[in-house]
């Protein structure tokens, strides 16, 4: 089953993305960015779960 990538932009105040990369192996990368910031903070994880309790976590912030 092809997984998908996610992107969720609330209200144009902040914008959260999980990303599954295939390089070598399979990585998970979670971005959150706030347009008024010149910065993200992005993690990268080793599996989904991982991955999705970091993207819901940013979403409730």
């Amino acid at each position: 089953m092809k997984e998908k990538n996610i992107k969720i932009s609330l209200s144009g105040k902040r914008e959260v993305s999980l990303l599954v990369l295939r390089d070598n192996g399979k990585m998970y990368k979670v971005t959150r960015r706030i347009p008024e910031l010149t910065v993200s903070e992005t993690r990268m994880f080793k599996t989904k779960k991982e991955a999705r309790k970091q993207f819901n976590e940013w979403l409730e912030i």
